[in-house]
């Protein structure tokens, strides 16, 4: 810059001095302000359905937080207590039959019913009894029980088993997965849960635009309602759920410690209150008769349900092969 002013900005040539406590006031002034903004909009969120994304379209928005703020924040707070908090996979548990130590470690008599049951009646040794339990360990998510690559290429060369492309993946799959956790079913259904969980917030992510193209469809005929209106009224339906989801959970925590039989009631009246809040929320909103909203909120959950099935199937499938 040359001069007292830039000449390409305009900027007063000042070199900027700042003391601690600007600096320190200036952080708070943020911070307070952001949270005035936070709060005030959660709390038209949770009491007033639908309003303040009416305010929003409308225009009205510099006394509410941006939606898309809104929503990563009230995300990452949810996302972050669900995993540190309520998501624990340490007691998942799969039935697995018996393991070789279970086998050799036997009565008796134990063993010698699983013995004639395995061999039609004839007794086997406890090493042949393995080898038969053996093909069936592991984890099978197809009904195959190959226990190697090669056997498996074998047998497709041979004719015996014919398979298109996807099927040869998943018994690969299958095979590499059963391989790399030694055949151990707890161990892959904990880690197979692990992934699956910690993919929903991309489930929910992909949810959110197909959850507003669903509006828009079922809006179709309201031309005043652009589909970035139905992400904003969508994004606040989240944050609602998220709010909501995070005290059913805490309720439910206090349950198992102190098995108070009127907080199942509580829980369930919440899960409730989430279905009748998004009703009032369309209604408010959109502001058509009630008959017609009852008609277009049951098409959405209908419509809700069905992407919510291929969704969690194909993140099952993406978390499967992930392993």
């Amino acid at each position: 810059m040359i001069g007292r002013f830039c000449h390409n900005c305009g900027q007063e040539n000042l070199e900027p001095k700042e003391t601690v406590w600007h600096l320190v006031s200036h952080f708070f002034n943020d911070i307070t302000h952001f949270d005035g903004k936070f709060f005030s909009s959660l709390k038209y969120i949770l009491f007033k359905p639908g309003f303040l994304s009416k305010q929003y379209v409308i225009g009205r928005r510099a006394s509410y937080l941006h939606p898309i703020r809104l929503y990563l924040l009230t995300a990452s707070i949810f996302f972050l207590i669900f995993f540190s908090f309520f998501l624990d996979l340490s007691t998942a548990k799969v039935k697995v039959g018996y393991t070789t130590a279970q086998v050799m470690e036997m009565d008796s008599t134990e063993f010698n019913q699983l013995s004639k049951r395995l061999g039609n009646g004839k007794l086997l040794s406890r090493a042949e009894v393995n080898k038969r339990l053996d093909s069936n360990r592991g984890f099978h998510f197809t009904p195959t029980y190959y226990r190697s690559r090669h056997e498996y290429d074998s047998v497709l060369k041979s004719g015996a088993k014919k398979h298109n492309w996807f099927e040869r993946q998943l018994v690969y799959k299958e095979l590499d997965v059963n391989e790399k956790y030694g055949r151990d079913q707890n161990l892959i259904l904990k880690s197979f849960l692990e992934k699956f969980t910690h993919n929903l917030p991309q489930l929910l992510f992909v949810l959110l635009p197909l959850l507003a193209l669903i509006l828009k469809l079922i809006y179709i005929r309201r031309k005043q309602f652009y589909y970035v209106d139905h992400a904003i009224f969508t994004i606040h339906l989240y944050v609602f759920v998220f709010i909501l989801m995070l005290i059913i959970f805490t309720v439910n925590k206090i349950h198992d410690h102190l098995h108070w039989g009127i907080l199942s009631y509580v829980s369930g009246a919440l899960i409730i209150s989430i279905f009748f809040y998004i009703y009032k929320a369309m209604r408010n909103f959109y502001q058509q008769r009630r008959a017609k909203t009852i008609l277009k909120y049951l098409i959405l959950l209908i419509s809700l349900f069905v992407i919510l099935m291929f969704l969690f199937l194909f993140f099952l499938i993406f978390s499967m092969f992930t392993l």
